[in-house]
Parts: C-alpha cells; structure tokens; sequence
C-alpha cells in the first residue's frame, strides 16, 4: 500500500484543514496510506475516516495581520519551538515513507512556516528515488502586493514541485487570475473541481424553507458580522422568520456570550445563536437564507445548498480572496454582496431582503467532486491504477 504526507497550517479559519482533511480521506479511500500532519490549533469533532494524524505543536494567529504567529499558550513562537516541530515534522515524514507528499497552499502562501517546510523538502529531495511533491490550492489565491513575492513562489514551485493541484473549477476562476506567473511554472497545473464537504446526518420533512441561518465559518474572525447581522434582523422583511446565528468555534467565550445577550433582546420571533455545527451544510438545506463570509467551504455549501446567498466577503488587512470570490459570485447571480467595506446594520438588511425576494438566481455548475479526483490525480502520477476512480481532466 502506497503512503502519503499532507502537510496542512491553518491560522485563522480553519477551511484549509477542512479541505485537506476530505482529500485525505479520499486518498485513503483510493488505497493510500494517508499520513496528515496538521499544524494549526485543533478543531475538534471526528478525526477523518481511515487517516492517520499526527498534530503539531499547534501555531496560530490572533487576527488577519497574521503577526505574531503564536504557540499553544498565546505567546509568540520562539526558536525552540520551531525546532520541536521541524523535527517532528521529519521524523513523521521518515516514518511514513510516503511516495507523495502534498503541501496544503505552499509556496502560494504559509511562507512564515518555511523553517520547517523548506528543511522537509530538503530532506525529500535527497532521498532516490524521490517522492512526488505535490501543491495542493484554492480556486483562489491571495494576491501579493509585495514586490517580488510571485517571483520568489515561482522559483519555489518550479525548484520543488512537480505539480499543483487548482482545487476549483477552470470555469469559476483560473490560477493566472490570481498568479500573473502561472505561464512560467513548470510543475503541471491541474484543476481537480471544489472539494465539497459531504452531507450527513441530514433529514427533512421536504416543508418550506423558512430559517434564516447566519455564519462565519469555524475560525475566530468574523465575530462582528455576526453582530452586524443581529442588528439587521429587526430592519428586514425576513426577521420575523427563525433565525440561527453559528458563531465560529475559536471565537473566544466572552465574544460568544456577547452575541447570545444581543440575540436574547429580539422582541418577535425566534433566534438560536450556538457554536459552529458539524452540519452545518445539512442547515443549510433546510433554510430559506444564508448569511456568510465568503470563504472556500462556505461558498460551496452554500452554493450547492438552494438556500439563497448573502455574502460578507472578509477583507481585513488587505486580504483579496474572499472578495474576489464575491464578486465572481455577484457576477454569476449566485448570491448577493455587502462588501466589507461599506457594512452597516442597515446595509445588510437590505441585502437580506434583496436576496429574499431575488427571483433571477445563477445555477452552481461547477464539479464538486475535487477530493475524488485529487486522489485519481495523486494514483495516476504514482503510477497506480484506481478501476473505481473518475477519468481525472
């Protein structure tokens, strides 16, 4: 049986491992021995199906500026830290003796980690035969306004790597979008389709979808468009309507409770304000509207859920990805927009009810199975042969 590493951070939200946690498990089912090593805060709930983990010495950000990096105790990650977990790193990579080893975004991004990224793909580089190296990447990339920060992941990806996995469709958005060296890289890019989260534990009785659901995501930002969206409730046509407020699991308790005394103020109908749920994208199904960032998973589930879409693209600190996102979003009649920028109580509740009475709405068409072909991707360039895996494009 042939082994693979996933090498996965997460500062804030937790969307990264989210993905790379549905790709592994779809390389496990393809026959792999799946290895991954995460190295963010853990998120809790079930570990996935038939992989093995190994958690890091966890790291973590406070906020979008992404500095200081931070260790298990709150406090900025010092030198013997990082040894600890470079070595870790190593030895896990030496015990599982993988035939593939996939990076979750670098060198598109995580280039604070290159004290432990960089000594590992050493290590991998020295070995003959070598294991395949792989990057693995949202459908969209944060854009650097750094000078010389694309050429210096250019010359990481083409020194490293032997392919990058686009795990979006070509037809939503394409890497030089985002990437203006795309043309110049040597690893071969394949775009696998979304890695969708899958649905369980859902049931319905198939009545009216009549629950207003607000979310952002599990990370800890996003904390005041929950508020924004509390406010809006009593200025909208739909706040009569059930309402179910998601608040991210590392948000801190006192931000938490903060948001339950706001809710516990409505006057007329019902609100729910709880941790995130693990099924989340079966909520989804059963509501009417959907107020969200615009992150990766969110956009998926929501997107494919039939629920209508409001979306608050994150945009702190000059972060561009979830932005970009909406707007392509907006631009297919898939959802409705607040940009970050212009966000008001009243605002929202416009758009909530723009979205509520919106009749023209796009249809998701995009592939949705990118952890399957991922894996038909991965087995392919192994050079093992998967009779039940799709063709991969």
């Amino acid at each position: 049986m042939p082994a693979a590493l996933i090498y996965v951070q997460h500062l804030l939200g937790i969307g990264h491992l989210m993905r790379a946690r549905r790709i592994a498990e779809a390389l496990a089912e393809a026959g792999f021995a799946v290895h991954l090593v995460s190295g963010g805060m853990p998120p809790g709930g079930r570990a996935p199906l038939d992989v093995q983990v190994l958690q890091l010495p966890p790291i973590y950000a406070a906020d979008a500026t992404l500095k200081p990096l931070l260790d298990a105790r709150g406090q900025p990650v010092d030198e013997a830290y990082r040894r600890e977990r470079r070595d870790l790193l190593l030895a896990a990579f030496e015990a599982a003796a993988p035939a593939v080893v996939i990076f979750e975004t670098y060198p598109f991004g995580r280039r604070a980690l290159r004290f432990e990224i960089v000594p590992l793909l050493e290590r991998i580089h020295a070995i003959r035969p070598r294991p395949i190296v792989i990057a693995s990447v949202r459908d969209i990339l944060q854009v650097r306004s750094k000078e010389g920060r694309e050429q210096e992941m250019l010359e990481a990806a083409n020194r490293w790597f032997d392919a990058v996995l686009v795990h979006g469709d070509r037809r939503f958005a394409r890497l030089d979008e985002t990437f203006a060296l795309t043309a110049s890289l040597r690893p071969r890019v394949h775009y696998t389709g979304f890695v969708a989260n899958r649905v369980e534990n859902f049931s319905t009785s198939g009545g009216e979808r009549r629950e207003v659901i607000v979310s952002a995501g599990g990370g800890a930002v996003g904390t005041e468009m929950l508020a924004t969206a509390l406010a809006a409730r009593p200025l909208s046509r739909f706040g009569r309507l059930p309402w179910r407020v998601l608040v991210g699991t590392n948000v801190a308790d006192a931000d938490f409770r903060r948001l339950q005394q706001e809710a516990s103020g409505s006057a007329e109908g019902s609100v729910v304000v709880e941790r995130a749920r693990p099924d989340f994208a079966a909520l989804l199904r059963q509501s009417l509207i959907s107020v969200s960032q615009a992150g990766y998973n969110t956009t998926i589930d929501v997107c494919t859920s039939g629920a209508r879409g409001v979306f608050v693209p994150f945009a702190a600190n000059g972060e561009t990805e979830q932005l970009a996102r909406a707007r392509r979003l907006r631009q297919l009649d898939l959802g409705v927009v607040v940009e970050d920028v212009e966000r008001s109580p009243t605002m929202l509740a416009a758009a909530i009810d723009a979205a509520g009475s919106k009749e023209r709405w796009g249809r998701w068409q995009f592939d949705c199975d990118g952890a399957e072909r991922s894996a038909a991707l991965v087995a392919e360039m192994c050079g093992i042969s998967l009779s039940h895996a799709r063709d991969p494009a």
